[in-house]
C-alpha cells in the first residue's frame, strides 16, 4: 500500500480551511435538527458496533450526520473505522478497497489499516484494491472530518467503495468483515454511508424513507436491498447498509436506534424536491 489519497471534495461538500470546517461542523451540531452539542469522548467498553450516516454537503446533511458522530464520541474511540459507501462515478472495481497508506483531510491524515484491509480481502472472495473508485468519490470522504472533530483522537480507516450492491455481495462482504475483525481482535466501528430518497416531495420522501428505516431498525439486510431494488426507494447506499447489518449481527449487534431523520428541506430550507437523511446506530 503506497501513496496518499488527497481530498476530492474539500471546498465543495465541506470547507477546506480547518477553521472554517470546524465552524461549519459546529453550525451543524447546533442546528435545530442537529444534536445540540457534542458529548465528551467515552472511555468505557464500546457497545456501538456500527452507524448509518448521510453523505451530502454539510449544510444539507451535516446536522443529521452529527448525531452519528456524537454517538460515536459518547461510545469511545475505536481503533479502526470500516467505512462503506456507494460508488457514484462507476469507476473502478465493483467492490474497491483503498490502496493508499493515508487519507488526508483538512484536520490531518488518517492511516489506512493495511492489516485489516488484507484480512478482509483474504476472508472473502469479494473486493480488490482499486484506487480509481476512490479518487473522486465523496461518500466516504465526507464522513472522516466529522469523526475527527467528534473524537479528537487518531483512528485508522478501511475505506470500501461499493459499485456492486446486491444481496449476495453484501452478505459475503459483511461476513468477511466480521471474520477479519474477530481474527485480528480489532476494535472496529462499521460505518455505512448513504442518503435516502432523492429528489421527491417531502411527503413522498418521508413515506418512502420510512420503509427503508423500518428495514434497518429490524436488522433486515435482505429487506434493505429489496426496498431499494424492488420497491424503488432511491437510497444510494443500500449495499453498504446491508453489509453493515450483516457484519453487525455477526459481531453481536442486537439493538438498532434511529438517532435522527430529516430532509434537505429541514436543513437547507423549503424545497419542492428534497433528499432524505437518516442517522442510525447498531448496538451490542
Amino acid at each position: 500500500m503506497t501513496g496518499v489519497r488527497q481530498p476530492a471534495v474539500a471546498g465543495q461538500f465541506y470547507a477546506a480551511d480547518p477553521d472554517h470546517l470546524r465552524a461549519q461542523i459546529e453550525d451543524a451540531i447546533t442546528h435545530e435538527v442537529g444534536p445540540g452539542s457534542m458529548p465528551a469522548v467515552g472511555s468505557g467498553s464500546r457497545d456501538l458496533v456500527g452507524i448509518v450516516s448521510p453523505h451530502a454537503g454539510y449544510p444539507y446533511s451535516g446536522p443529521v450526520a452529527a448525531h452519528g458522530a456524537a454517538a460515536v464520541a459518547e461510545d469511545g474511540v475505536p481503533e479502526t473505522v470500516i467505512a462503506l459507501g456507494p460508488n457514484h462515478s462507476g469507476l473502478g472495481a465493483p467492490v474497491a478497497f483503498s490502496g493508499a497508506d493515508r487519507w488526508e483531510t483538512p484536520f490531518g491524515g488518517l492511516e489506512v489499516d493495511a492489516a485489516l484491509t488484507e484480512a478482509i480481502l483474504s476472508a472473502g472472495d469479494v473486493g480488490e484494491i482499486d484506487d480509481a473508485a476512490h479518487r473522486d468519490e465523496h461518500s466516504l470522504e465526507v464522513q472522516f472530518p466529522l469523526l475527527q472533530y467528534a473524537l479528537e483522537a487518531d483512528f485508522r480507516i478501511v475505506p470500501i467503495c461499493m459499485g456492486r450492491q446486491d444481496e449476495g455481495t453484501s452478505q459475503r462482504l459483511g461476513q468477511a468483515i466480521a471474520e477479519a475483525i474477530r481474527d485480528l481482535d480489532r476494535d472496529a466501528l462499521l460505518l455505512a454511508s448513504t442518503d435516502l430518497t432523492h429528489y421527491e416531495s417531502r411527503e413522498v420522501a418521508e413515506r418512502e424513507d420510512g420503509k427503508a428505516i423500518d428495514r434497518m431498525t429490524a436488522f433486515d439486510a435482505e429487506g434493505v436491498v429489496e426496498v431499494a431494488t424492488v420497491q424503488g426507494v432511491s437510497m444510494c447506499g443500500y449495499g453498504p447498509v446491508a453489509t453493515t447489518i450483516v457484519a453487525g449481527q455477526e459481531l453481536g449487534a442486537t439493538e438498532a436506534t434511529l438517532f435522527q431523520y430529516a430532509t434537505s428541506g429541514d436543513t437547507a430550507g423549503p424545497q419542492r424536491e428534497v433528499v432524505g437523511y437518516g442517522s442510525l446506530g447498531f448496538y451490542r
